[in-house]
């Protein structure tokens, strides 16, 4: 397989998780701010610093308000994080791939990226938002059950589990950080609201359901952060998504360098005692530092079989 094509099937993965994570986060933060009392304020801000874009927020806005925080994360040009970039993207990369992925993940890309071009607008705003977010997750799991049952599960196909699922567990690792800093700072189960953020939390990886079979608890922070770090049977979590790459990564040539990675990155999760962290308040320390071993594997690939490429 070529160098280039490999690249563009890694990032159109990226990209089209990266907006589906974008709309579920979107979404679950939007049913947060009506279920909380009025005298509560939640900052819109939060999410951006999620996507890790609020230094380029900041340029281009003086206030932080909701719409310009919801524009900034669903429609911006200027934001390459934004679900209509991610979206442009993921079509741009599909297109350049065509006869490497089945016809039809053309049509539902192209037809994606269509929708959102006409209907973005009405998305940003509160009335229709839910209905647009709700069909931005439902096409794109479209495309990737298309790709799944499809495609050739060829090394083509690896680079795609690769990039979907590293970028996954990036954006797992952020939204866990997040409500980890909330809690350290006070707002935990026990507080009136505290069992709305962390189901918030669950909510952004649609696993409020999968937490409530399988942990069979009321919600809290360490149980949370425990199932979204370390359930390996739950496909979103940070484990099994590191598993994949790593599963991914060893089916490709010349994999030992990013293997080596990819397999690092898994034991230190699941090794991660999430209630000693959390005792010593070194629990967004290990977040961090899981960030910085995502961002040094997508490095490996890159340096691997990427030799020139662009940082999304």
């Amino acid at each position: 397989m070529l160098s280039r094509v490999a690249e563009r099937l890694y990032w159109m993965a990226r990209y089209l998780e990266r907006a589906e994570n974008n709309a579920r986060m979107i979404m679950a933060f939007n049913s947060l701010s009506l279920d909380m009392p009025r005298e509560t304020q939640l900052s819109w801000k939060g999410l951006v610093a999620v996507t890790g874009m609020g230094a380029l927020f900041d340029q281009h806005h003086q206030r932080a308000d909701e719409r310009n925080c919801v524009k900034f994360l669903m429609a911006d040009g200027y934001n390459p994080s934004s679900i209509a970039s991610c979206i442009k993207a993921a079509r741009e990369n599909v297109r350049t791939t065509r006869d490497q992925v089945p016809t039809d993940a053309w049509e539902v890309i192209n037809e994606l990226y269509r929708y959102i071009q006409e209907h973005i607008d009405q998305g940003v705003g509160k009335r229709a938002r839910y209905e647009f977010l709700n069909e931005i997750v439902g096409r794109c799991q479209m495309l990737n059950g298309l790709l799944a049952g499809c495609m050739s599960h060829d090394e083509g196909y690896d680079f795609i589990r690769v990039g979907r699922n590293l970028e996954r567990a990036d954006m797992a690792t952020r939204q866990i950080e997040v409500g980890a800093l909330q809690f350290l700072d006070g707002w935990d189960g026990t507080e009136t609201y505290g069992g709305l953020l962390w189901t918030s939390v669950l909510r952004y990886q649609s696993a409020f359901q999968m937490y409530r079979h399988n942990v069979r608890r009321k919600v809290s922070g360490p149980l949370v952060i425990r199932f979204l770090l370390q359930n390996e049977p739950f496909p979103r979590s940070v484990l099994h998504s590191l598993s994949e790459v790593a599963n991914a990564l060893g089916r490709l040539p010349r994999n030992e360098i990013p293997l080596r990675t990819a397999l690092q990155a898994v034991r230190h999760t699941r090794e991660g005692d999430v209630d000693a962290l959390i005792r010593k308040e070194d629990v967004i320390l290990f977040l961090e530092n899981l960030q910085l071993e995502i961002g040094e594997l997508h490095d490996d690939i890159a340096e691997t079989w990427f030799p020139v490429y662009e940082t999304a």
